[in-house]
């Protein structure tokens, strides 16, 4: 190649080399931007899991050590990584669910859709600072509105985010209130959805679920798969309502002096990202925080890589 390159007219190989420099020059943004906030922190990230780091004194090599002790020696990693997975498992499809559900039953409205449709919304613009702390007060179990209308209804009455077997599925109606972007991305992708396929699969006699299986579905795999996908890599950087969740029904909403639980209740709402910040910026561990954050990334990859690649069976093939 290089032999053929030399042996063109110095014109071209001119015009050549002005347009590779105008190429770069497009791409230059991205290229910037990629090496600055991805490149850069990722290879940093790798290189300081490897060494002994506080933020002040110089880093020093230590191997393997950050590592093991974060695997072997570190009491909340696999309870936050349980935790982690917990939510991506559960989390991302029940929000996948509901926001088809709801974008579904308010393409169906011949009346009100568009009220419906900002009321669902709403919702989803709520700072989750904000959004947190109300739903924390509404599911209190001893003052809440909630567990007052079940008591008077008969039902039973959790400790929502004061009881370990409750605050992650606490958590999940949270997210699931605020499932309003999703729905607006599957109302979209609804309406583009062909009539006339719906029109073919009612001349052959196919009933609600047949024409959502074998016709709306098919139109919207690749809809869903994008839903997917981000939602994955959302949920493993999971960080602002758990940890605020768990101020709130633990009582430490702010202030010097007082004690805070990570993970309250008893560690169950306890995730990855909350690790990093824990490890790096209270203990100043910066080694051990890395550790951590390079297995988030290996886990949102992992999780990316295996859905794209079965994208083959989920996706239409034309």
């Amino acid at each position: 190649m290089a032999v053929l390159s030399s042996s063109l007219p110095p014109v071209l190989r001119r015009k050549r080399r002005r347009e590779r420099a105008r190429t770069l020059a497009f791409l230059s943004p991205w290229l910037v931007g990629f090496g600055v906030f991805f490149a850069y922190p990722l290879v940093s990230t790798v290189y300081f899991s490897f060494m002994r780091y506080d933020g002040f004194a110089p880093p020093t090599f230590t191997g393997l050590k950050n590592w093991d002790y974060v695997l072997t020696k570190y009491p909340f990693f696999w309870q936050g990584l349980g935790n982690t997975l917990w939510l991506v498992a559960v989390m991302v499809t029940l929000r996948v669910a509901f926001g088809l559900g709801i974008g579904l039953l308010i393409t169906k409205v011949r009346t009100g859709a568009g009220f419906f449709r900002t009321a669902f919304y709403l919702p989803y613009l709520a700072p989750p600072v904000a959004a947190t702390m109300a739903f924390a007060f509404l599911l209190n179990p001893g003052t809440g509105p909630v567990n007052h209308l079940l008591g008077e209804l008969g039902l039973p009455q959790p400790g929502w985010f004061t009881d370990p077997t409750w605050s992650k599925p606490a958590l999940t109606l949270l997210a699931m209130w605020g499932v309003g972007d999703l729905m607006v991305i599957f109302m979209a992708a609804l309406l583009d959805v062909p009539r006339e396929q719906y029109e073919a699969a009612e001349l052959d006699g196919a009933g609600p679920w047949q024409k959502f299986r074998y016709v709306t579905f098919p139109n919207i795999t690749p809809i869903v798969l994008f839903a997917v996908v981000t939602g994955v890599i959302q949920t493993m950087q999971y960080y602002t309502q758990a940890i605020v969740a768990g101020k709130v029904a633990s009582g430490v909403i702010g202030g010097s002096g007082q004690q805070f639980e990570p993970g309250y209740p008893h560690g169950s709402t306890w995730t990855l990202p909350q690790m990093v910040y824990s490890l790096g910026f209270q203990r100043f561990d910066t080694g051990s925080a890395c550790v951590v954050a390079v297995i988030l990334f290996a886990l949102s990859m992992a999780f990316t890589s295996l859905l794209l690649r079965r994208r083959a069976g989920f996706l239409n093939e034309e």
